[in-house]
């Protein structure tokens, strides 16, 4: 049996021999997906740990003004909740633009792999199978890694907007009118 080290040295071993078959378009789906990620948890720690406090901050100021009824009052009641909704919104786009792009990412590394197996066959004919497989395992690598970074991250970012959307309510009603 092998221990828990050698498990994972041995783990680490396989995951650099894919990101090597993969080739350079792989090695660009991951760096782009680590920035995907980055941008997901960075807007979960926001929005459940940092916007808490915020909109407290924000709730105080509120009820601390005397005049909460005038169109004056409500024009900057209109602001914080703006402002509020700019900043739970930063980065939404950004992480949706990245899940699109993921499975372009793929694709690209799809026609790469294509193309190296059709210079395969330019060259040697049909006759040497180990080239054209590689061609084809790049393919098909970098196809499953900008699908896979896709949907790990559209999940979690679909359930991100719809918290933002109740949230931006939330505060909507938090800061009520008089």
């Amino acid at each position: 049996m092998q221990s828990s080290m050698e498990t994972l040295a041995t783990s680490l071993f396989d995951i650099q021999l894919l990101l090597e078959s993969g080739g350079v378009i792989l090695w660009v789906i991951l760096l782009t997906s680590i920035v995907m990620w980055t941008l997901i948890v960075e807007r979960y720690v926001f929005v459940y740990v940092i916007h808490p406090k915020q909109l407290k901050k924000y709730i105080d100021e509120w009820y601390a003004r005397s005049d909460r009824i005038s169109w004056y009052a409500q024009q900057i009641r209109q602001g914080m909740i703006a402002e509020n909704a700019i900043e739970l919104k930063r980065y939404l786009m950004s992480i949706r633009t990245l899940i699109v792009a993921l499975p372009m990412l793929g694709l690209l590394g799809t026609v790469a792999g294509m193309i190296e197996t059709f210079d395969v066959l330019t060259v040697f004919g049909t006759g040497n199978a180990r080239g054209m497989a590689g061609g084809i395992s790049v393919a098909l690598i970098t196809t499953m890694g900008g699908l896979l970074a896709a949907l790990s991250g559209m999940y979690f970012s679909t359930q991100l907007e719809q918290r933002v959307a109740r949230t931006v309510d939330n505060v909507a009603g938090a800061l009520r009118r008089d």
